[in-house]
């Protein structure tokens, strides 16, 4: 599964304290699943099917199992997890409790999650992902990389200062490169393609290589005015980028 010890500890006593909870299936996806995973800079994305209904005393039990979690393992700061049933497993659209950023949210379990746990998921309990997940068509795949391009990247260009935040930068420029991949020709590509892919697309090379080093390197401390320049240039670049793949993109999934 993984060499890091401390992920490997983690995962081990996550799956010992959901026993109580009766899990059908536990799976990995993102970076742990793709074998792009960096301990301590990747985040562990889960997704937990459940036995029975999700219901108020679950979500006590839930939130108690994370903190718990968190106090005895730092690295658990990083997990999170999307909890199904069996009968809520499908519908993209659909919000399920997930833990993440140290709290309970509902949210939708994506159709590039769902491609992921298909194509390359990673079981760590129970079921596979095709025995409870229904396919995920071509066109709803590329009608959810595109609305997601417009309705939320884009959007989120305007929020300067935020931009100025590493997650920022990171999340946007990778999602930017793996949306143009998916849409070309329907593959999900790592984080490590990403970055690789995303100088032929015109992104300013120091800000690709500010990402790399700080997600596969140990990275110096910014310089004094970076994070404003760099924000600066990946405003720059990823506004106009976005603009021409939704331009020549939408139009199809729409059709």
């Amino acid at each position: 599964m993984t060499d890091d010890a401390a992920t490997t500890r983690l995962l081990d006593r996550f799956r010992t304290d959901l026993r109580p909870f009766a899990p059908v299936a536990l799976w990995a996806h993102g970076s742990l699943a793709g074998g792009d995973y960096q301990e301590g800079h990747s985040d562990l994305d889960l997704i937990a099917v459940l036995e029975g209904p999700v219901t108020l005393r679950t979500l006590r039990g839930l939130t108690r199992l994370h903190r718990r979690l968190r106090t005895a393992e730092p690295l658990a700061v990083k997990l999170h997890c999307s909890y199904l049933t069996p009968g809520s497993t499908a519908g993209a659209g659909l919000p399920h409790v997930t833990w993440a950023h140290n709290g309970l949210m509902r949210r939708p379990v994506t159709p590039v999650t769902r491609r992921e746990l298909q194509a390359f998921g990673l079981v760590l309990h129970g079921e596979p992902p095709e025995k409870l997940l229904p396919p995920v068509p071509d066109a709803e795949l590329r009608a959810f990389v595109v609305r997601d391009q417009k309705e939320f990247w884009r959007p989120a260009l305007d929020k300067a200062r935020r931009w100025e935040q590493d997650v920022w930068v990171d999340l946007g420029m990778v999602t930017f490169a793996r949306a143009t991949v998916t849409l070309e020709d329907g593959r999900l590509i790592s984080k490590r393609e990403a970055l690789e892919l995303l100088p032929d697309l015109g992104a300013p090379g120091v800000v690709v290589d500010d990402i790399r080093r700080r997600r596969y390197g140990d990275p110096a401390p910014h310089a004094d005015g970076w994070a404003a320049r760099r924000a600066g240039l990946t405003r720059s670049f990823l506004g106009p980028a976005i603009d021409g793949l939704v331009a020549a993109y939408e139009p199809v999934t729409r059709g």
